[in-house]
């Protein structure tokens, strides 16, 4: 019997033990973090404060945004700190927590994934009746019933993994708390739930991929129809960027879970992962901003009312200032 003993904290993998090394991986992800923090940020708010963009797409993007502010803030923070405090300490409550988290996070955005899809098939393909199916009562339930899947798929992986005994090692070989890692760490027989959770999550990530499949052949059959150049364009330019966002989740996600796990991970597994939890937050505003007019437009319109209340904040101190300084300057004349 192997001597299991509680396990009350994991030690993370660092990517480097040289000092200099760990500041240079604390400001590279700390610019991409920032990065990201911005985008996101700016993508929320254009979409909260322009009323042109006040429509199903544009909520769901939201909320895409939001995610992804989640699943990057759950695991590129603490990673920071341990590089800059020179640590590899989680205590297994914190573990518990990043991977529940990012979990849901994940499974959220994919589910989210799946809806756009089906908003872009009904506002292309059925475009009288978008107002009819998309209404507000069915998009909060498609928002809730994304959330409640993503928070259940995340509590049965997560209870999955940390009911097993942890007892040949503590050391995750992972920069945060990943699945497959932890498993390895497991004394007991793993197979079985290894296979059991791989088949699940294939299951489901074949399914969503599959139903976004077929919405986009109805959708490029029906874009093909359009009589004008103009519109089709216009189709395209909403289209393409949610198939480059799907694209890139799914090959960074698989590539990430499909590679075989190893003991001692190279360089390569490392950055494989940096892959698939840090990329995705980090272009996906990027993505949609590039491709998309209307929050292109959205954008200029922020910054030019930005400029207009900074320029009129600073005419205000200007004004407020001469008046102040106009008495002084009429007693002295008076003196």
């Amino acid at each position: 019997m192997p001597n299991c003993t509680t396990v009350t904290e994991f030690l993370l993998l660092g990517f480097s033990d040289t000092r200099q090394l760990q500041i240079l991986h604390f400001v590279i992800f700390l610019a991409a973090y920032l990065a990201a923090l911005v985008g996101n940020l700016l993508v929320i708010t254009v979409v909260t404060m322009d009323q042109h963009l006040h429509s199903p797409m544009y909520y769901f993007l939201a909320n895409l945004s939001i995610l992804d502010l989640g699943s990057i803030s759950v695991i590129v923070p603490n990673s920071m700190a341990n590089s800059l405090l020179n640590t590899r300490i989680i205590s297994y409550a914190g573990c518990v927590s990043q991977v529940f988290l990012f979990l849901s996070f994940c499974a959220v955005n994919f589910s989210f994934l799946t809806i756009m899809a089906y908003d872009r098939y009904v506002a292309i393909c059925k475009p009288l009746h978008y107002g009819i199916i998309m209404n507000r009562r069915a998009c909060i339930q498609m928002i809730a019933s994304a959330w409640a899947v993503g928070v259940i798929y995340s509590a049965l992986h997560t209870g999955n993994t940390f009911s097993l005994p942890f007892c040949h090692s503590n050391t995750i070989n992972q920069f945060f708390c990943e699945i497959p890692k932890l498993l390895k760490l497991s004394c007991s027989d793993t197979y079985r739930r290894e296979l059991a959770a791989l088949a699940f999550s294939v299951f489901l990530a074949l399914g969503c991929f599959a139903f976004i499949i077929v919405s986009y052949v109805q959708i490029f059959t029906a874009v093909w129809r359009i009589p004008s150049e103009q519109g089709r364009q216009k189709a395209f330019s909403t289209c393409i960027p949610h198939l480059i966002v799907v694209s890139l989740f799914l090959s960074t996600g698989g590539i990430a879970y499909t590679k075989p796990v190893s003991d001692a991970p190279p360089a390569l597994d490392l950055l494989g992962t940096v892959l698939y939890s840090v990329v995705p937050p980090l272009m996906n505003p990027v993505i949609y901003s590039m491709r998309n007019k209307e929050i292109q437009a959205a954008l200029k319109k922020l910054l030019h009312g930005l400029i207009l209340s900074k320029n009129n904040i600073g005419r205000v101190q200007m004004s407020v200032h001469m008046h102040l300084a106009a008495p002084q300057s009429h007693m002295r004349r008076q003196n």
